[in-house]
């Protein structure tokens, strides 16, 4: 069950009332909100996952993904997958700039088929990352995304797990 608009606005008004010191009323208020998340075992949280998931890559995977970054995608990604400053904004052709990779940009919000697909194909016409296909084999492709994933903090990872989750079952 997900909190509606109501309980958004009680927490709202709680953490107003919490900054002015009224420990009585926020109590309370605590206390409705509490009653408007249900005890259903189905239900399910209304914002990312704030567990931690245990990430779907070994160190030596990393540590291979990070080699062939520093040899194919830093020169435009940046060395810590920072990417362009500028990465939302479009180049005078047209094209974005190469986008961060370190859990600041949108990667996460990709499925890991369209990170492989983007890798392997490049980002023509809307972007001028090259396609790599025929330089790099799949393990390696799987190796970089590794390696850029793993500098991902937990809850961007978790969200992006997640996401992966329910695009493989085709939702």
């Amino acid at each position: 069950m997900h909190l509606g608009y109501s309980a958004v606005m009680l927490h709202k008004f709680m953490i107003l009332l919490m900054n002015k010191g009224d420990v009585v009323a926020v109590t309370l208020l605590a206390l409705a909100l509490w009653s408007l998340t249900g005890c259903e075992e189905s239900a399910q949280p209304a914002g990312p996952s704030t567990l931690k998931v245990a990430r779907s890559y070994d160190s030596a995977q990393v540590a291979r993904g990070k080699a062939l970054f520093a040899l194919h995608c830093a020169r435009c990604h940046g060395e810590s997958a920072q990417g362009d400053v500028a990465w939302r904004r479009r180049n005078a052709d047209g094209t974005f700039p190469p986008p961060p990779l370190d859990g600041s940009g949108h990667a996460w919000h990709h499925p890991r088929h369209w990170l492989r697909e983007m890798i392997r194909n490049g980002s023509a016409p809307q972007g001028n990352m090259p396609a790599w296909a025929g330089q790099l084999n799949e393990r390696q492709i799987d190796d970089i995304i590794a390696w850029f994933q793993s500098l991902w903090p937990d809850e961007v990872y978790s969200a992006w797990w997640e996401m992966e989750q329910r695009s493989q079952r085709g939702q």
